[in-house]
């Protein structure tokens, strides 16, 4: 299966680097998006992005299963929007859509502009304890400042089409009883009326990608044939 790998903020499409050898060796064919302003360019709106992951869902061989990391569940959920007949299953990798007309990721103010990395003392805790020193360097070398332009833009979705494609929720730094509740409690309006709403955990922080790769990996190619 085609599988469309999207980044959340200030990482560009190499965050999925150690993630996509295990997708291709079980047999499917996965892209990572490099999307504008974060990666391709420093100007970008949040249109441009999803441009840039629906020309991936329309090259693919056939439905494509789109993931997104934290933020940019919503950027997958908003490509489900748009190709729902494209689309065969939304996972949302430590994060949950946004509900339509609110700010797509308005977690921290925009300096000149842009949205800088924050440090790791606003994702101090279970977020990141998995990354040691190495890791924590590694992703600091990768991250880009992501514009204004895109993180507060306002979402806007089209088609209630979207309800009937598969999301599955991967759990990391939260547990999927947590996520469970959440969802109980109302605190993720955008996916009541989801025909088929699922949950895995995995053990790790807000990044498996750069702390467990492999495991992430086996997740998404089983999430993939199922």
């Amino acid at each position: 299966m085609d599988i469309i790998l999207i980044a959340g903020l200030w990482l560009d499409a190499s965050a999925w680097d150690d993630v996509i050898p295990g997708l291709r060796a079980a047999g499917h064919r996965p892209v990572a998006v490099m999307l504008p302003g974060q990666g391709v360019g420093t100007t970008a709106t949040l249109d441009d992005q999803l441009d840039a992951v629906l020309r991936e869902v329309d090259a693919a061989e056939g439905p494509a299963m789109v993931v997104g990391h934290s933020a940019a569940a919503t950027l997958a959920w908003l490509a489900g929007d748009r190709r729902p007949e494209k689309v065969a299953k939304v996972v949302m990798v430590g994060g949950m859509p946004s509900r339509d007309g609110d700010a797509y990721a308005p977690f921290f103010e925009p300096v000149e502009g842009m949205v800088p990395f924050p440090g790791w003392k606003p994702f101090a805790g279970p977020d990141s304890d998995d990354l040691d020193e190495a890791a924590r360097a590694e992703m600091e070398r990768r991250v880009v400042a992501v514009p204004g332009s895109v993180t507060h833009a306002p979402v806007r979705y089209t088609s209630d089409a979207r309800k009937r494609i598969p999301v599955v929720l991967v759990c990391p730094e939260f547990s999927v009883d947590d996520a469970q509740a959440w969802f109980e409690a109302g605190e993720m309006p955008e996916l009541i009326g989801v025909q088929r709403l699922d949950y895995v955990d995995i053990d790790s922080g807000h990044w498996p990608m750069f702390s467990k790769p492999a495991g992430l990996a086996r997740i998404l190619a089983e999430l993939a044939q199922s």
